[in-house]
């Protein structure tokens, strides 16, 4: 390959990943096309991407929009996953492929400037993402009020039922003790 196409290439590259701090690097080797299209189709239905680079070009254009770290994960046949909403929902998406692809092999990822392995990516996929942490949030904080609210009714609730056997002896004549 000519230095010209090879430049052109890691050009691509370098606007392509622009702006990314995070990434899952995975091997395809071995995969048939039906099952490199069944992949592609449901990462792209999260809105994510898998792109099959050549490495060094890839080393040297993750180098240049800032994730140098990244260059270990490039070790052979190697694809890079980029886009959905976080890279832990990235991660549950080609690990749950991977289980059903034999020829799909996690490498690593790279995050916010850390390199993980294969299993750190791993890790990643079994992370709450976004979403699921801020329900957490939100469930933590509404659980004082709601634990509160139900305490408040429960006494309510115990004057309501005095103040009713109250009534109900003076309608039946008693004298209130």
């Amino acid at each position: 390959m000519s230095k010209k196409v090879k430049g052109l290439m890691q050009g691509e590259l370098r606007q392509r990943y622009d702006g990314v701090d995070q990434c899952l690097v995975v091997s395809v080797r071995g995969m048939s096309g039906v099952e490199n299209n069944e992949l592609r189709g449901a990462l792209l239905a999260k809105d994510m991407r898998l792109n099959v680079v050549k490495n060094s070009l890839a080393r040297r254009a993750f180098a240049e929009v800032g994730m140098e770290g990244a260059d270990d994960l490039f070790d052979g046949p190697c694809a890079v996953v980029v886009g959905g909403d976080n890279i832990v929902d990235a991660a549950k998406v080609v690990k749950e492929w991977a289980d059903k692809l034999e020829h799909l092999v996690i490498k690593g990822g790279y995050v916010e400037g850390q390199v993980l392995d294969d299993q750190g990516a791993i890790a990643l996929s079994k992370m709450p993402n976004r979403r699921e942490l801020q329900s957490r949030v939100v469930g933590c904080a509404l659980s004082p009020g709601s634990q509160l609210a139900g305490a408040i009714g429960q006494a309510a609730g115990y004057i309501a039922g005095c103040v009713k056997a109250l009534v109900e002896k003076l309608e039946e004549g008693q004298e209130a003790a």
